[in-house]
């Protein structure tokens, strides 16, 4: 064989060894989302691709393959050729020209332009790639047979595993990826957040506690109790008789308007049991996704919320779980309620009633929310106990001091980022 021959089989080898590294790179570093995309608006290419990665141990097993083939071969041949020309010592050159050569032009080179571009390089190279698969699938089925057998009997069993993130886990944290990279805004972000946590979140973490509804007394005068309708910021009110844990129906306003018109605008005329809607109560339970469906399905926007007993816990309404996806919705007759104020020193002063959601969506924080719903239960659940005013304590990073109390309630707290992480992080307080 010549010496010019033998040059070109050597760099068609290595030229095709660069062409399977960058394939096997591109390919399994492509966005499965984007060429998805591509494939639903029609591209035949995006198509191929989304088949390549489907089988992806397929892809892999042939692209090593054919790469080790020709590495090899490449190899094999500027051996030869060395030794010919210059004796032994052509061994230690081949090694040292190989290396340098399928390091730089077939591994590094070739990977690094794919991993750059893997979209961009997989619908190039897809054609020529799936061909290779095709060819050489008898021989990646035969390795991979060998293979499994050997596995089996150090006892694994490739295919049994199950994915450790479910599908919402996975699109959190990609979300969570690309906000940091800076390819999602932080509004963004928290409206997937919500969409994908509705699933996880039941409806006593997003409602209004019993001790914030504003509900009416059935057996008011009638003038009174329109009155009482005027004065509220909400169209619908829970009606009660006798107790209020007694509820009786849902009075909503323009009801009650029609109701005053068609009277003549006597409200003495006015018959509440006749004008209010009958109550929907839902378990406390019930998850957000599910109660949304529920709210759709038929066609109604509240829900009163009870616990195991039947005791009414609160109420929900569609606004708030549409709240959970956009963020606060505020219009122009809600009462606005400064429950998280920031401070000039850099803390902030909170509301004990403040939702840990809301706090950690307004501050960009993230105290955990699975054992409380506010940030004052949030305190006690850490604390074990009841604190007192000016009681300081120090866990998740966070200072937080009581500032006031209400019986066993606490109703303002000083929130502000620990100076450092210590054993008190555990949740340990300490008294001022």
């Amino acid at each position: 064989m010549s010496f010019h021959f033998a040059a070109l089989i050597i760099l068609a080898s290595l030229i095709a060894s660069a062409f399977f590294s960058g394939a096997e790179t591109a390919l399994t570093a492509a966005s499965r989302v984007r060429i998805y995309a591509l494939q639903k608006s029609g591209n035949a290419r995006a198509a191929m691709v989304n088949r390549l990665i489907a089988q992806r141990g397929r892809l892999i097993g042939a692209m090593l393959l054919g790469g080790q083939v020709v590495t090899i071969a490449a190899s094999s041949l500027t051996t030869n050729v060395l030794v010919n020309i210059v004796g032994d010592r052509g061994v230690v050159y081949a090694t040292a020209i190989m290396t340098v050569l399928v390091v730089v032009f077939c591994e590094v080179l070739p990977k690094t332009v794919a991993i750059a571009y893997p979209d961009r390089v997989s619908l190039v190279i897809a054609p020529m790639v799936s061909f290779f698969v095709a060819i050489f699938w008898p021989v990646v089925a035969t390795i991979e047979t060998i293979v499994r057998a050997l596995l089996s009997l150090a006892g694994l069993r490739i295919g049994e595993r199950a994915s450790m993130l479910s599908g919402h886990e996975e699109l959190m944290g990609a979300v969570e990826l690309l906000h940091r990279e800076g390819g999602v805004a932080r509004d963004e972000r928290d409206m997937f957040g919500g969409l994908l946590e509705l699933s996880e979140l039941e409806v006593s973490d997003v409602m209004i506690h019993r001790t914030n509804m504003r509900a009416i007394d059935a057996d008011l005068p009638p003038p009174d109790l329109v009155r009482e309708v005027l004065a509220s910021p909400y169209t619908r009110l829970p009606l009660w008789r006798g107790d209020p844990d007694n509820i009786i129906g849902v009075l909503h306003a323009k009801d009650l308007l029609r109701a005053l018109a068609a009277a003549g605008g006597d409200a003495s005329k006015l018959n509440i049991d006749d004008i209010a809607l009958e109550a929907w109560f839902v378990p406390d339970t019930t998850s957000v996704r599910d109660q949304l469906q529920a709210f759709l399905r038929r066609k109604t926007h509240f829900a009163l919320v009870v616990d195991e007993y039947g005791v009414v816990q609160g109420l929900v309404t569609l606004e708030d779980i549409l709240e959970e996806i956009v963020g606060d919705i505020r219009d122009e007759h809600d009462v606005a309620i400064q429950g998280v104020r920031p401070q000039p020193d850099g803390s902030v002063i909170v509301d004990g009633s403040a939702p840990v959601r809301d706090l950690n969506r307004t501050m960009d924080w993230s105290l955990p929310d699975e054992e409380a719903t506010t940030i004052a239960g949030l305190v006690i659940h850490e604390a074990r106990t009841i604190p007192e005013p000016k009681q300081v304590f120090t866990f998740h990073g966070f200072r937080f001091e009581v500032l006031r109390k209400s019986r066993n309630r606490i109703t303002a707290l000083r929130v502000a980022p620990a100076a450092r992480p210590g054993p008190a992080e555990s949740g340990a307080g300490e008294d001022q």
